[in-house]
């Protein structure tokens, strides 16, 4: 297969080479990049077609033209086509898709802290946030004085503070395991 003569295309690119990427920087909307990968493009189109410079035209500026138009359009087809490209910056501000990590986690060690108090402490906790009965509820349920089940309350969620590292003042609170929110006790 013929090839134009490597002299002959660095002549062409001498003459036209500015003009035309002129050109593409119009029909790239001023992107530099863009116009650049077209220009190549266009030159290597004629560095494949040795013909169209043999052709006997007085310049070879309108098929350049032609040539980087239509890579042009051609390249903006398939960019519409394509879907828009994200780069890891927009990954980063991007919110995960539905990954529940950090609750299964925070739920695994309230579990694994429940299991280090004491019954009574525990059955507390389980009436009060996990089953959101009142506390005159608890005290009912558990058969045992309110203010008992105000108690209970307050030195189970300390025990359950000091068992869990990570999740006292100032960290995020574990989302409960399952059931109705926590009600405020009195």
């Amino acid at each position: 297969m013929a090839r134009t003569d490597p002299h002959a295309l660095a002549r062409l690119h001498g003459e036209h080479g500015k003009a035309l990427y002129g050109f593409l920087l119009g029909l790239t909307l001023g992107d530099r990049h863009r116009a650049e990968d077209l220009l190549q493009e266009t030159l290597f189109r004629a560095w494949k077609h040795p013909e169209a410079l043999e052709s006997g035209h007085t310049s070879m500026r309108p098929w350049l033209y032609t040539v980087a138009r239509r890579l042009a359009i051609d390249a903006r087809r398939a960019r519409l086509v394509r879907p828009t490209e994200v780069g890891p910056e927009a990954l980063a501000h991007s919110p995960a898709a539905d990954d529940r990590t950090d609750q299964a986690v925070a739920v695994l060690d309230v579990r694994r802290a429940l299991r280090l108090l004491s019954p009574e402490h525990r059955a507390v906790l389980i009436q009060i946030y996990y089953r959101g009965a009142s506390v005159c509820e608890a005290a009912e349920a558990l058969g045992v004085p309110a203010g008992t089940v105000k108690s209970r309350t307050h030195y189970a969620l300390r025990a359950l503070r000091a068992a869990m590292p990570g999740y006292g003042p100032g960290a995020p609170a574990p989302a409960p395991a399952s059931g109705p929110p926590a009600r405020a006790t009195a």
